[in-house]
């Protein structure tokens, strides 16, 4: 039988790859080169099966987990200040919450004692468009982190937490593992957004409560077995940080280990900043817009923030924004005008209908 010798190639890369990742557990090490040999008995028998393509993107998926790859944290409180201040206006009991939780990483570390595992898990609770978002990658940036955001939203199986045993042909890590993966530290920050709506029917809500118990947990998480790698991994030095729309789906056990900030609404008043002076210029430079070829007159901001009269939320005010800078910018292409300025009397045709 003929050797099939881009196969005894790749097999080489493979063991190659095997040798030179850092921090590979001994013991999946042996367990990687032992996968090797029996690809290599294969390959020198001239045959080829479907065994040959899993394992082999096995062994691809194991190293490229980061074992031993990390990022030094930059506590500084001022920084992370600075960086909440420019990204969100006001909620200072929010800003001020999250500086007492990352001071409170700062005096553990000064003093030689594991951070992260005695730390509590942040759970930022709101309505939609609040920030909870942008404020985990604020913390993200000022710890000097990698920043990953996993939906919960679809989370419809702990098999997507876990992830799907390589014997099984749709088998694939977990979206944990996939975070650290994307990431390439083994401590970044993950954000696992909207928890509340992980699986819409009770019984499987309760197994995912309790997948995310085992994630979270520092007592239980130093030693997570994802069904896919089917070996331990340490999250422990992974910084976990979670959002809510509603608490009332979470488990108890769950929300023990939760450090709970809830996010205020924001007033009309603060909507109106926000928007005049972080939102609209955003949206000027998205449509290809100029400064001075948008001008809004100070009076019509209340029409703007509440255009149907009820309160829209932020995200539905950067809309409202964006297609008003749209439609500014078709009429300077059109040859039209060289400027608009939006009043009371030319609103209504601007904004969306």
């Amino acid at each position: 039988m003929s050797i099939d010798k881009e196969a005894i190639q790749e097999l080489e890369n493979l063991k190659k790859k095997i040798s030179e990742t850092a921090g590979l557990p001994d013991q999946l090490r042996e367990k990687l080169f032992l996968i090797v040999q029996r690809l290599e008995r294969m390959a020198n028998l001239g045959h080829y099966a479907q065994e040959f393509d899993t394992e082999a993107t096995y062994i691809e998926t194991v190293t490229s987990i980061p074992w031993d790859k990390r990022t030094e944290d930059h506590l500084d409180l001022q920084k992370t200040k600075e960086l909440m201040d420019k990204t969100h206006y006001g909620m200072s009991y929010v800003k001020e919450r999250i500086q007492e939780y990352l001071a409170t990483l700062i005096l553990l570390k000064q003093r030689g004692r594991d951070a992260i595992a005695n730390s509590p898990i942040i759970l930022m609770a709101g309505l939609q468009g609040v920030g909870k978002t942008t404020l985990a990658i604020s913390m993200a940036k000022a710890l000097g982190r990698e920043f990953i955001r996993i939906s919960m939203g679809g989370i419809g199986s702990t098999l997507e937490l876990r992830g799907r045993n390589k014997s099984t042909p749709s088998a694939e890590p977990g979206q944990i593992v996939k975070a650290l993966m994307k990431s390439k530290v083994r401590n970044p920050l993950i954000l696992l957004d909207e928890i509340d709506k992980a699986s819409g029917e009770m019984g499987l809500r309760s197994d995912i409560m309790a997948v995310l118990l085992e994630i979270l947990d520092p007592n239980q998480n130093s030693e997570f077995r994802d069904h896919y790698v089917d070996y331990p991994i340490d999250l422990s030095e992974v910084l976990f940080v979670c959002s809510a729309n509603t608490l009332g789906t979470l488990s108890t056990a769950l929300m023990d280990r939760m450090e709970i900030i809830k996010m205020p609404s924001y007033t009309d008043g603060e909507k109106l900043i926000i928007a005049r002076d972080f939102i609209l210029p955003k949206a000027i430079e998205t449509a290809g817009l100029n400064p001075g070829e948008l001008d809004i007159d100070a009076n019509i901001w209340p029409s703007i923030i509440r255009p149907f009269g009820y309160d829209s939320g932020i995200r539905s005010l950067g809309r409202t924004l964006s297609s008003i800078c749209r439609k500014v910018a078709k009429e300077i292409v059109e040859g039209k005008t060289q400027k608009v300025v939006l009043t009371q009397e030319n609103l209504k045709y601007y904004l969306p209908q």
